[in-house]
């Protein structure tokens, strides 16, 4: 009697490329973990097993996609240029591309879930968070030493920054009437015109 072959399960990365694609091709709603495993050809019990929970699936996969984005946020940050150059390059990384922008779309899912998450799973959205503050405190500490910035607190403003970038991304992400990317970048850069640049 010969014994079935088992599928091997895909790589890690496959199954987060997977499930980040049909957020961005059907919506959040869509991935269940059912139609997730029909789409990698596994049973949604063997994603469980890897996973745990569909929260445990969103999480590892908006880490994934936050480690992409902050490899391309440490090339942008890296670039020779004024530091206001970089700050800009920084927001138009931060901002939502557009309405269901899927990575956005699955930090509010995250966000959302957060509420019942145990401490383990809000130390690892703390840490994605950190690591855009501390990027952002940097850049801020830089401008301000070239004297490009104003004398501001680099960490105090940093925090005033992303909860402004936050709010606004959120009105772009789900689509708010007049608050699109660009009207958004508009204010943002508005905001840093009158708040942080260094009077010449």
């Amino acid at each position: 009697m010969t014994t079935p072959r088992r599928t091997p399960a895909p790589p890690r990365e496959r199954i987060l490329t997977a499930a980040m694609e049909m957020i961005a091709d059907r919506g959040l709603e869509k991935l269940t973990m059912a139609a997730l495993g029909r789409e990698l050809g596994m049973s949604s019990g063997h994603l469980l097993y890897y996973f745990r929970s569909k929260d445990e699936l969103l999480l590892q996969t908006l880490e994934w996609s936050e480690g992409r984005l902050g490899a391309e946020r440490g090339r942008l940050l890296a670039r020779t240029g004024t530091a206001r150059e970089r700050l800009d390059a920084y927001v138009d990384l931060y901002v939502p591309d557009g309405h269901r922008d899927p990575h956005w779309t699955l930090w509010l899912e995250v966000w959302n879930r957060s509420q019942n998450a145990d401490d383990e799973a809000r130390d690892r959205q703390a840490a994605i968070e950190g690591a855009w503050h501390r990027d952002l405190v940097a850049l801020l500490a830089e401008g301000v030493s070239r004297g490009e910035f104003r004398p501001v607190d680099p960490d105090r403003f940093a925090a005033r920054l992303r909860a402004l970038l936050d709010g606004f991304s959120i009105h772009v992400a789900i689509g708010l009437r007049g608050t699109d990317r660009p009207q958004i970048l508009g204010h943002v850069r508005e905001f840093l015109n009158e708040t942080l640049l260094a009077d010449v």
